[in-house]
């Protein structure tokens, strides 16, 4: 059984790798799978990889696919992507669960994908044609991991300001932009994307960029951020708390071109948010469909608690690769939610040869993107069509994509090249579009015709086509400027300054949010001199301000007509701040030390508990927040709290933290310690060994309902398969094709049994309220530590909790992981990674979810 996946946590690789362009290689799917015999249905990338009686990871892509035209009739943004993630959730849940059910029958664990549906898989040649005989299943095809493509600009440095020299200042245009005519879209129509949700898929932003911070979503503007719903890293590579990272560069400098400011970006004004789709110089097909589901749901930074209502408006895709992808459901998922995308045309070309375009910018489900220069000559890498997958024509557009300077981590900038730099352009200008005609928000044909009819016709019809349309150009240069003004231009304008009530004083970062109830919600936040403008279309709106330190303002019921000009100013009244304390206690309800504590919503520094487990902030704003409690490590069995804090005086917010819990909600908790003896030996001695043995009683794991297990010497219990090989513990969830999955770890570490030590087995109990135990008697430590381990794992009939129990162990546990695991590696609870706080004496509870 699989719930939707969370981040997998694993070390940061923090390069300084420069990256341009290119190119993520996903898996191909044969076009014909569906009608030909089972064999026809496995890749032969896949059956080589399984040749040699090796196990591989591939995808199980089943036929039956979702219906989505209901969605395509909703009317506001946000209607549309609730209604497509709900309908692919419950299609998936449905068509899913014969299939889940043979695998789980099988003993394999899978990770369960609804955008796609697809599930990713582990195994060998066996259940591949066990798999490929099904009738309910497309395709098998092979999960891989590509290396983008070298940088395109020879002479590309990182500098710590801008330094192209066609910016006269730093808040000059940078040339695309300038190409494009976006900064006369700028001044003609005073659109600069506000309102607008730009996301990229892509290798992280630098979040806190001096010329991205304003626009991210996340800026909570009073010095505080939320990450949750606006960055997402399913590879696990930043921080555990959500924090955006980019440790390639990539991502920030096409983050840049959207939407940065002082001239770098197309839409300075619009709000961006991210997922880390290439965990550095490499995507993984994984970690791409995680992303593509989150761009439609949005969830915490645990991957959890999505939210469709929360989708963005636009997403950039300046990655591709191969000729056929899965990745095309997620596109015609996008696109029936109103979600326009936008991908890179890719870096394959020579300037001559065609059909050098791939997917998924080369299906006809795409808007791909080539790259031109400055002296307005197709750059010699962009790929040209007819695309290879379906015959139709690529690019769809061209775009600025030679020598593009932009945002860099460290707060630095850099100059590259490739269509990964001409994509964006594409991106920032359908925010400037969308901006200017809101009615076009979410209607993907119109946008589409508009970018065509508004582009520059170039004729080279050398790989087919005419002088208006050909695969080389596509429909020629994007010039935004015209499309904007072949839009319709019905909308109505509110515009004002917000102020202190007070005082007079102008107001920045003040949020203003209009909401009707056919296009849904728009926000922007009120720029330093306190001022906001939005166009909107004619309607009846509600409007709603709110920042820290003031009351919450709320102007309701202002009717916009077609073409009107509102003047909306806004007085907002101070409130005062008061003193808040409170103490934080343990999953035990101990006082918990170390503990942070922050108000979320406020810019009030946050505060660490004390021995006592107190905390105190002097002075905070009257008004609704959350208050936050992150422990420290070793963070054990103590999960984070978030709950609501209302402050309207002095206030005392007392908390305990809930226990820790996976994506399956398993949690785990300290128990009273009652030591099971072993009675029946198993046969284990040795450094290496693992045996099977039969279970009293079926034990559930993950919801999957096991009658054996295997038993290792280095202190695992696996439902999965019988193996040795695995005395070098890590953090969990595990990671890579090959490692142990499906297990409880009471005390996983290289260990060995000698004549001194044993593994045991006893039930005890009648049938119904039986215990089952498995014992390991003074395990010795192969690295020679000194001292010996003798713990348990007691597996409950009644309640299908399992206990781990120590008895006494000589290191404390500080080589060793302690947790659970699911079995497709992607979920999992950890008690504790190399870390000595396992006493003698002590029990831990895992429970399982529902």
């Amino acid at each position: 059984m699989h719930l939707p996946r969370p981040p997998r946590r694993r070390r940061a690789f923090w390069a300084a790798a420069a990256f341009t362009a290119a190119a993520l290689l996903t898996a191909p799917l044969p076009a014909a799978a569906a009608e030909t015999a089972p064999s026809a249905k496995v890749d032969s990338a896949l059956s080589a990889a399984v040749a040699d009686g090796g196990d591989a990871s591939f995808f199980v892509v089943l036929k039956d696919q979702a219906d989505l035209s209901g969605a395509r009739t909703r009317t506001s943004h946000a209607a549309k992507a609730k209604s497509v993630y709900s309908e692919l959730r419950a299609h998936a849940r449905t068509s899913q669960k014969s299939i889940s059910s043979f695998l789980d029958g099988e003993k394999v664990g899978h990770t369960d994908y609804w955008i796609a549906n697809a599930l990713e898989v582990t195994g060998g040649q066996d259940l591949i044609d066990k798999l490929a005989e099904r009738p309910d299943v497309a395709s098998v095809v092979r999960a891989q991991t590509y290396k983008l493509d070298d940088i395109q600009t020879a002479d590309a440095k990182i500098t710590a300001s801008r330094t192209d020299s066609s910016a006269d200042t730093a808040d000059s245009p940078e040339w695309g932009v300038a190409d494009i005519k976006a900064d006369q879209v700028w001044d003609k129509y005073g659109a600069r994307g506000e309102g607008i949700v730009i996301a990229s898929v892509d290798s992280g932003v630098q979040y806190d960029h001096p010329d991205l911070v304003a626009q991210y979503r996340g800026n909570n503007g009073d010095g505080t951020f939320t990450h949750d719903y606006n960055f997402y890293d399913p590879s696990g590579t930043c921080p555990s708390d959500g924090t955006p990272c980019d440790n390639n560069g990539h991502g920030t400098h096409t983050m840049g071109t959207m939407v940065g400011k002082n001239g770098i970006g197309v839409a300075p004004d619009a709000t961006w948010i991210a997922a880390k789709g290439c965990q550095a110089d490499r995507c993984s097909d994984d970690n791409l469909l995680a992303a593509g589901q989150w761009i439609l749901a949005p969830t915490d930074h645990n991957g959890q608690n999505p939210r469709p209502n929360l989708a963005p408006n636009i997403v950039n895709n300046s990655w591709g690769g191969d000729d056929t992808t899965f990745y095309q459901d997620i596109v015609e998922a996008w696109n029936a939610a109103g979600i326009f995308e936008a991908f890179a045309a890719g870096n394959d070309g020579d300037g001559t040869t065609c059909s050098t375009s791939h997917a998924p910018g080369s299906q006809k489900t795409s808007y791909g993107v080539g790259a031109y220069d400055s002296a307005g000559k197709i750059a010699s890498f962009s790929g040209f069509g007819p695309s290879l997958v379906d015959g139709s024509m690529k690019p769809n557009i061209s775009a600025p994509g030679v020598a593009v300077e932009s945002t860099w981590p460290g707060s630095s900038y850099n100059t590259e090249s490739g269509t990964s730099m001409a994509t964006p352009h594409v991106a920032g200008a359908v925010a400037l579009l969308w901006s200017a005609a809101p009615s076009l928000i979410g209607d993907i044909d119109a946008t589409r015709a508009l970018l065509d009819e508004g582009a520059i016709n170039v004729d080279d019809t050398h790989c087919g086509g005419t002088a208006d349309v050909n695969n080389v150009w596509g429909e020629g240069k994007l010039d935004i400027l015209a499309s904007v003004d072949k839009a319709p231009h019905t909308a109505g304008t509110v515009s004002g300054k917000v102020t202190d009530k007070a005082t007079g004083k102008v107001l920045s970062g003040i949020s203003v949010k209009a909401t009707d109830a056919t296009t849904g919600a728009r926000t922007v936040t009120t720029d330093t001199d306190g001022t906001y403008a939005l166009a909107l279309n004619p309607g009846t709106y509600d409007f709603a301000l709110s920042g820290y330190g003031y009351a919450d303002a709320k102007v309701t019921d202002v009717e916009i007509a077609e073409n009107q000009s509102l003047t909306q100013d806004v007085a907002l009244s101070p409130v005062p701040s008061h003193k808040v304390t409170g103490t934080v206690l343990d999953v035990t309800g101990k006082a918990l030390l170390g503990a942070t504590v922050a108000v979320t919503g406020s810019p009030v520094a946050q505060v660490v508990t004390n021995a006592k487990g107190r905390y105190t902030f002097p002075e905070v704003a009257e008004g609704a927040y959350t208050l936050t409690v992150q422990p420290t490590a070793p963070v054990l069995c103590n999960g984070a709290y978030a709950g609501p804090l209302a402050v309207a005086a002095d206030a005392t917010k007392n908390v305990q933290v809930p226990a820790r819990s996976d994506s399956a909600d398993n949690s785990c908790a300290p128990a009273a310690y009652s030591w099971i003896a072993g009675a029946k030996k198993v046969a284990l001695s040795g450094d290496e060994d693992s045996a099977t043995i039969a279970l009293p009683f079926p034990v559930k794991h993950y919801g999957v309902s096991y009658s054996t297990a295997s038993v290792t010497t280095d202190g695992l219990v696996n439902f999965l398969s019988s193996r040795v090989g695995d005395y070098s513990n890590t953090a969990l969830p595990t990671v890579g094709a090959n490692s142990v999955k499906g297990f409880v770890a009471p005390l996983w570490d290289d260990l060995t049994l000698d004549k001194k030590s044993s593994v045991q087995t006893a039930t005890t109990g009648t049938k119904g309220s039986r215990e089952f135990a498995v014992v390991w008697n003074n395990a010795a430590y192969a690295n020679g530590t000194s001292g010996r381990a003798t713990f348990e794992a007691v597996f409950d009939e009644a309640t299908g909790t399992v206990t781990l129990q120590y008895k006494s162990v000589a290191d404390r546990g500080a080589g060793a992981t302690v947790g659970i695991q699911n079995q497709a590696g992607s979920d999992a609870l950890q008690y504790s990674y190399n870390q000595p706080v396992v006493t003698d004496g002590s029990a831990i509870r895992f429970t399982q979810g529902a």
